[in-house]
């Protein structure tokens, strides 16, 4: 009975102490939670109170230290701090945190000798040597927004460390915040010589940051030594060729490529990317340059096949580019597809080319039959793919226009769109329908559609729906009767169909009767671009200077004057003239979508790639 009745007392007595605890507890945390409420809304003297009586238990002092220091030093109060902060210490002695504060009074008092004199001091004798406490007390820098700091700390732990690529990544975030560009490479540079794997990532870094055009050509500049203090690292030259292709400098990229190539025995792999983005991106005689190396280099590889059928592509964009377009010219380049095609058999690859082919004689050639019946059987062939023959049937509807049937052009835009929905083939689809609606005149319905692809997934079909977007939405305000838009659409399906002479008329036509209309700068627009087809370049650059000089502020300002420069360029071979031209153009419309080119033109012309030549060593 005795016994049961001590271990009776013994369990109440526990359970009061537990309750006691927990109440005391619960009542410690409503303190803490009131005071960091008091301290978050400026009230400083209610929050210092509450925190000095929850200081007094060491206990909580993890909880409260940040917001009760801080406040401190808001009110500064420095010597309680360094009274408080030396308890502190003394009870936690390893804790890094509270040893780094005691630089920060120094800080708040402006006493920044001896502010420098304690952190160089702390950081080389007990901080330098141990990686752990490096990162700690980098962070705590960082997050305390005195850098400088964290720089030093990890820069005297790469020392101690023997080793100048140690925390390379993190020396680089901290110069790329502070937006010292040069520091943020080399660090970058460093990392990548220990990780290559990480290069995708440092890319997409580097052109999140690296905006301006001096910032490419000095790391540029910088990885060409890097690849002469460091030949057998080939990561280096991957880093150059992005480097090059951000410079639209195509030459420089294969170089760099070809090189790669041959190190690591690849066929031609990255030399034939080089070439297909040179391509997309109309700087045809290099893409030709490119082809030609994989077709002699790799002569029995599937590269050589895809070579030879880009080589083609490339040379077509080079004759439909260069005016008056050349008929025999076309001529031979379908001889070459079909020599092409009947020396490969009928291929995925081959029959890319039939297509291209087929759009030869439907628009220069005026073969519309011929071309029917090749986009026919390439839509009923077993080996084509999905895309290829939807994009045969986009060509269709396409020959139809040419032949005045818009009907059986809505019915295979339709069918495309339908089959490819949310797929970049079928917002083709539905901006070839849109542009038919305008051609027709129905540019509400076109309205409809162009809406939609304004969110395309791709950029050029999601930029020419907002150009004809603009279009319709600028010129059908101003005039009740849309007369004069309509008139303006009927223009551009004669030019569609090439009919070229009554475009001409019509354009004329409408540049008296509407001359105060919005329409006159796309007026001047597509004529200049007639008389350009036509090689009647002076009169050509009268018109694109008229659109330049008196609509500089619209749409149109920059492509007139982009325009200009290529004519001076390509066409007149005017070198110093087109310099000119594009030197200004990087005045007046920096933030332009042929910013990038005109800067590749300009820098080709002064003779900036001249060296790219120079083959790295392997």
């Amino acid at each position: 009975m005795w016994k049961t009745t001590n271990i009776l007392k013994f369990v109440l007595t526990l359970i009061m102490l537990i309750f006691s605890f927990s109440t005391g507890q619960a009542q410690r945390e409503l303190e803490i939670r009131l005071a960091d409420e008091y301290y978050q809304n400026g009230e400083l003297e209610k929050a210092r109170l509450v925190y000095e009586r929850i200081a007094k238990n060491f206990r909580y002092i993890p909880q409260i230290h940040h917001n009760y220091f801080s406040l401190l030093l808001d009110l500064k109060e420095f010597n309680i701090a360094r009274k408080y902060l030396n308890n502190v210490i003394k009870k936690y002695p390893s804790n890094l945190y509270y040893i780094l504060d005691r630089g920060l009074i120094y800080r708040e008092e402006g006493n920044a000798e001896e502010m420098n004199a304690y952190f160089y001091k702390l950081i080389r004798d007990e901080i330098s040597s141990d990686n752990y406490k490096t990162r700690v007390a980098a962070q705590y820098f960082i997050n305390r927004h005195v850098v400088d700091y964290a720089i030093l700390v990890y820069r005297q732990a790469r020392t101690f460390q023997g080793d100048s690529n140690a925390y390379s990544f993190e020396l680089a975030n901290i110069y790329r915040f502070q937006n010292k560009k040069d520091l943020m490479v080399n660090e970058y540079l460093k990392y990548l010589s220990v990780t290559p794997s990480n290069l995708n990532f440092v890319r997409n870094t580097m052109q999140l940051v690296l905006t301006e055009p001096q910032d490419l050509n000095k790391l540029e500049e910088l990885l060409f030594r890097k690849i002469q203090d460091d030949p057998g690292n080939a990561i280096f030259n991957e880093l150059l060729i992005w480097v090059n292709l951000q410079q639209k400098n195509f030459n420089g990229a294969f170089i760099q490529a070809r090189a790669l190539d041959r190190r690591k025995g690849a066929a031609g792999d990255r030399a034939m990317n080089i070439g297909k983005i040179a391509l997309d991106n109309k700087d045809h005689k290099a893409a030709v340059k490119i082809f030609d190396y994989i077709i002699n280099q790799y002569p029995a590889t599937g590269n050589a096949i895809l070579a030879r059928h880009y080589r083609i592509k490339a040379e077509e964009e080079i004759v439909k580019n260069t005016y008056p377009v050349n008929p025999t010219k076309i001529r031979e380049l379908t001889i070459k597809y079909q020599n092409f095609i009947n020396e490969t058999g009928y291929e995925r690859t081959t029959l890319e080319a039939y297509r291209n082919k087929a759009l030869l004689h439907a628009f220069y050639l005026d073969e519309k039959d011929s071309a029917i019946h090749i986009l026919q059987e390439i839509i009923l062939h077993s080996r084509a793919a999905v895309n290829l023959k939807s994009m045969s049937k986009l060509d269709l509807g396409d020959i139809y226009i040419l032949n005045n049937e818009p009907w059986e052009s809505a019915l295979l835009y339709s069918q495309v769109e339908k089959s490819m929905k949310e797929t970049p083939i079928g917002y083709d689809a539905k901006l070839r329908n849109a542009k038919l609606s305008y051609y027709k005149g129905e540019f509400k319905l076109a309205q409809e559609h162009l809406d939609i692809l304004k969110e395309a997934t791709t950029r050029e079909i999601s930029n020419d729906a907002m150009q004809l977007s603009l279009l319709i939405r600028d010129n059908t305000g101003l005039d009740s009767t849309e007369t004069a838009m309509q008139n303006y659409a009927a223009i551009d399906l004669m030019l569609f169909q090439n009919k070229t002479e009554e475009a001409k008329k019509e354009i004329d036509f409408m540049l008296k009767e509407y001359s105060t209309h919005a329409l006159i700068d796309e007026l001047l627009w597509l004529k200049a671009d007639i008389l350009r087809k036509e090689a009647k370049f002076e009169e050509a650059l009268e018109l694109l200077s008229r659109v330049n000089e008196e609509f500089y502020y619209d749409i149109l300002g920059d492509d007139a004057y982009y325009r200009m420069g290529l004519i001076y360029e390509e066409n007149l071979n005017e070198k110093f003239l087109a310099m000119e031209i594009y030197q200004e153009f990087l005045i007046r419309y920096p933030g332009s979508i042929f910013s990038a080119d005109v800067r590749k033109r300009f820098r080709t012309l002064r003779g900036d790639f001249d060296e790219q030549g120079i083959e790295p060593v392997n």
